[in-house]
């Protein structure tokens, strides 16, 4: 008897064993795979809105499953990719002064408080670390003024410019800042990286290239207007525009000018992309130049000015002029129109488009948009 209950205590084991392990497979197989980026050129609908009055021109953050939303007054939301509903709400304290990025971990948000001294107005700066589950501070480091533009991630190293002049590098794990390096001119950019390089614009007309692990100057080159826009990578040249109206590419390594193309007004930002670089200017048009010698390949004159960058994928160019009620998207091999996304009257601001798998999020002057393909609304 026994000896029969231990066989059947055997064989009970082996099936359960067959089917934890049989379960195990068939869960792992069910487990969310990443989504490869949609097409812009495809039917595109409205998927849900989050309507606020209090938008500003900062860019969303946005993970896997997350959108980090930037408002007026230092609120910062947390909001579901897939339906808008809100996970968590977050006050700053301050206004929010710089477009925040995430990583797997959470969100790093720059944020302002403004005092009123006997010289004037003055601002101290502050950065975050925020639980992406929760939207409790996980670490904070004060700074004398705050960061502008907005922050760039690098790995394990948060970059980012201030108004008075300085390039920081923060860890990421701890909030202890790496290094920092005193200019002479206020930022109010986007940075760009390679392996080895920090490349950022500054507002009296330069471009820097920094080291990424010490911040040492490499080299810089000097344009006559504001360089706020985040310089382009590709090929061993750095792109950039200036509000001087010039597109400039230079040497990724030395600095050296390699080529630079004249627009008809201040260049806003730069985009590069397997087919050419793609170039938004204050003169209303849109270019699309050679990344290796600047040819203009075609330009696309739009309703208002594109102050937003441009959201580029493989088959197409989403840009959101000013004045006007659509989002437009330019086919990249001749600039024709072949998709219009429509955003409600005069309600495009200055925040840029971003995407999360196959969803894409317009910020408006009355609040978020997303926007999927009518299969999977």
């Amino acid at each position: 008897m026994l000896k029969t209950l231990g066989r059947n205590a055997s064989v009970s084991f082996l099936l359960l064993f067959i089917f934890i392990q049989t379960c195990g497979a068939t869960f792992s197989s069910q487990e969310p795979q990443p989504i490869q980026s949609f097409s812009l050129t495809q039917p595109l609908t409205l998927r849900w809105s989050y309507p606020s009055e209090l938008t500003i021109n900062l860019t969303p953050a946005t993970d896997y499953n997350s959108i980090y939303f930037p408002l007026a007054g230092g609120t910062f939301l947390c909001l579901k990719n897939e339906d808008g509903h809100l996970v968590w709400k977050a006050e700053m304290g301050g206004e929010i002064s710089a477009s925040p990025v995430a990583d797997e971990r959470g969100v790093y948000v720059a944020s302002e408080i403004r005092r009123s001294s006997s010289s004037g107005l003055q601002a101290t700066g502050a950065l975050r670390f925020l639980s992406k589950f929760t939207g409790v501070t996980l670490w904070m480091r004060t700074l004398p003024m705050p960061v502008r533009g907005s922050l760039f991630l690098h790995q394990e190293i948060l970059l980012g410019g201030t108004s008075d002049g300085r390039v920081y590098a923060i860890n990421t794990k701890s909030g202890n800042i790496q290094w920092m390096r005193q200019f002479s001119f206020p930022f109010n950019s986007m940075p760009s990286t390679s392996d080895s390089q920090v490349f950022i614009g500054s507002e009296d007309g330069s471009l820097l290239c920094l080291d990424l692990l010490t911040g040492r100057t490499l080299w810089h080159y000097r344009t006559r207007g504001s360089v706020r826009g985040r310089p382009a990578l590709a090929a061993g040249l750095v792109s950039f525009g200036s509000a001087d109206g010039y597109v400039y590419a230079l040497s990724e390594a030395s600095g050296q000018l390699r080529w630079k193309m004249r627009t008809g007004a201040g260049v806003q930002s730069v985009v590069g992309t397997e087919r050419g670089i793609l170039v938004a200017s204050l003169d209303n048009f849109v270019y699309f130049l050679s990344s290796t010698n600047g040819r203009q390949l075609w330009r696309r004159q739009l309703a208002g000015r594109p102050t937003a960058e441009p959201l580029a994928t493989q088959d197409g160019a989403l840009l959101t002029p000013l004045s006007g009620d659509v989002a437009v998207v330019l086919d990249l091999r001749d600039g024709k129109p072949v998709n219009l996304l429509s955003v409600g009257e005069d309600n495009n601001s200055t925040a840029s488009p971003v995407t999360a798998g196959r969803i894409l999020f317009l910020t408006t002057r009355h609040g978020l948009l997303a926007f999927s393909s009518p299969e999977q609304s």
